[in-house]
């Protein structure tokens, strides 16, 4: 169980990241949730989480702010505690051919889903030191991992997610701190409703399970590689894309 532990997850309102953040509730921690812009859906999802009997509130910030997310991660430790879990899922789509792809587009996607984590994971860092136990989880993807036409941006970040994991997970593992990265494939939410029909009848084909994955199934995921039990466990990715990516 996660008692007395503060959690932060970024893009955690909506999705995948809301159901993070109420699982890691469930397991007794405190949540922090960082959104983007959508109010209503912040505003629902601490609703969610104070059922669960633990302290939460959501801040908008922006995560490839660097100032503004240093800002923020200090008000949680104010409010809530010292930072120890960490969940850097916030992410946005720009996608196109790269022949027809804007610099501002690719440097976008890189500025919140690989800056915003490292901006992240350097506001908490010391945090996490100084308890001397710590758990950061960076969601990634499989695109990542296998590349995907009309992502350049998109999988050139969270390749380099995969990449920053491991370089924390070197830095940090003699402090108790673990850094691992969770890669889903295709997961059932508002960013991969938007994809036309028969690019889901495509990927559907490709997926050896042979259906499409809930945000549920990352979170338990997530709730494993923060947990105690596995406290040995640290740089690995950890697919959930049902062998999308095997």
């Amino acid at each position: 169980m996660l008692n007395g532990k503060t959690a932060i997850v970024t893009g955690g309102v909506r999705g995948i990241g809301r159901a993070i953040a109420l699982e890691l509730a469930r397991q007794g921690a405190d949540v922090a949730v960082f959104y983007a812009g959508n109010q209503a859906a912040a505003e629902q999802t601490v609703a969610q989480l104070l059922e669960t009997g633990v302290k939460a509130k959501a801040w908008q910030c922006d995560v490839s702010d660097f100032e503004a997310s240093k800002r923020c991660v200090e008000e949680v430790a104010k409010e809530l505690g010292p930072v120890q879990i960490l969940i850097n899922n916030a992410g946005i789509t720009r996608d196109g051919l790269m022949l027809t792809m804007s610099e501002e587009d690719y440097d976008r996607v890189l500025d919140v889903n690989l800056k915003g984590a490292f901006h992240m994971m350097k506001h908490c860092y010391s945090q996490m030191m100084r308890k001397r136990w710590g758990r950061v989880v960076n969601i990634t993807s499989v695109v990542g991992l296998m590349g995907n036409a009309g992502q350049a941006n998109y999988a050139a970040a969270k390749a380099g997610l995969v990449g920053l994991t491991k370089s924390m997970a070197r830095e940090l593992a003699g402090r108790g701190v673990t850094c691992n990265a969770v890669a889903p494939g295709y997961i059932d939410t508002d960013m991969t409703g938007q994809l036309p029909e028969k690019a889901k009848e495509a990927l559907m084909a490709q997926i050896p399970a042979k259906r499409i994955g809930r945000p549920e199934d990352v979170a338990r995921a997530v709730a494993f590689l923060v947990s105690d039990e596995a406290g040995y466990i640290t740089g690995e990715v950890l697919r959930v894309d049902g062998g999308l990516a095997m």
